[in-house]
């Protein structure tokens, strides 16, 4: 992976062997563990993965103004949060039964319902479809996406958000380690994926920006061989990973060679 988009030290593609579990829940409401099978708010050392994936709900919940929206494989259910900002409703779809029950006693806004099922067999009509960070999980991704087309009402479109495996595996690497990931996608594989089912497809990156950015420049200066000498590295990255915001991350046309995660909109 080219330094100057590298994750922070101790934030590369996690292996789910370390153990996390989110901290100052809601009365009521049981914590999740971090698996490294999806990713979760209220864990510090998982900081860096939630804001990369928060702007891309964000940056959602900005075209969703108004309509009926699903948000498939919805995990812990904090995308679902963002996207009643601005949709009429939202459903969160999981079968996982431990996130279901989590989200459920969470996530209470108006407007917002969790239904335990698998995405393959959710069918009820929507305006959106919001499917993040997931499509690299599932073993038959154009039968998933054609199922989504089929349950759009008329005008309806998806946003379908994966890792670009040309920044997530290592260098030489044909792919990442990540256990949970059945297939990770080129920025051709994924648009000639999208367009096997849509009309219509159009692609976005999600690139570091703000001290992110700042963070490459210090890397291409050298800032990974004067940190350890230093022994600077726990408590510099201690600190820095936790301060991320999603205004680190912005959302870009391109070049998508570069860019840390795809994002396709689709209709």
């Amino acid at each position: 992976m080219p330094s100057e988009v590298r994750q922070p030290p101790n934030q590369e593609p996690r292996s789910g062997a370390e153990r996390y579990v989110q901290r100052d829940q809601p009365p009521g409401v049981p914590p999740l563990e971090l698996t490294g099978e999806r990713t979760l708010p209220d864990v510090p050392e998982e900081n860096y993965w939630f804001r990369r994936h928060l702007v891309v709900y964000e940056w959602v919940a900005e075209r969703c103004a108004g309509l009926d929206v699903v948000d498939m494989a919805c995990g812990e259910g904090y995308g679902c949060e963002v996207l009643a900002r601005r949709a009429a409703t939202v459903v969160g779809v999981d079968a996982n039964p431990e996130a279901f029950e989590h989200a459920r006693l969470k996530y209470t806004r108006p407007g917002v319902r969790f239904v335990r099922e698998l995405v393959e067999n959710y069918a009820e009509p929507c305006d959106a479809i919001v499917f993040l960070q997931t499509i690299e999980h599932v073993p038959d991704p154009e039968g998933v996406l054609r199922h989504f087309r089929s349950i759009l009402r008329p005008g309806g479109v998806v946003f379908v958000s994966t890792p670009n495996v040309l920044t997530l595996a290592p260098p030489g690497a044909d792919r990442s380690d990540n256990p949970f990931h059945l297939r990770e996608y080129r920025p051709e594989e994924f648009e000639e994926l999208c367009a096997s089912v849509f009309d219509h497809v159009e692609l976005f990156g999600v690139y570091h920006a703000r001290k992110l950015r700042l963070h490459e420049l210090a890397l291409r200066l050298g800032w990974d061989a004067v940190h350890p000498r230093l022994r600077l590295t726990r408590a510099f990255y201690e600190r820095f990973v936790p301060a991320i915001t999603a205004r680190d991350f912005k959302i870009a046309s391109g070049p998508l060679e570069r860019a840390l995660d795809l994002v396709a909109v689709l209709w």
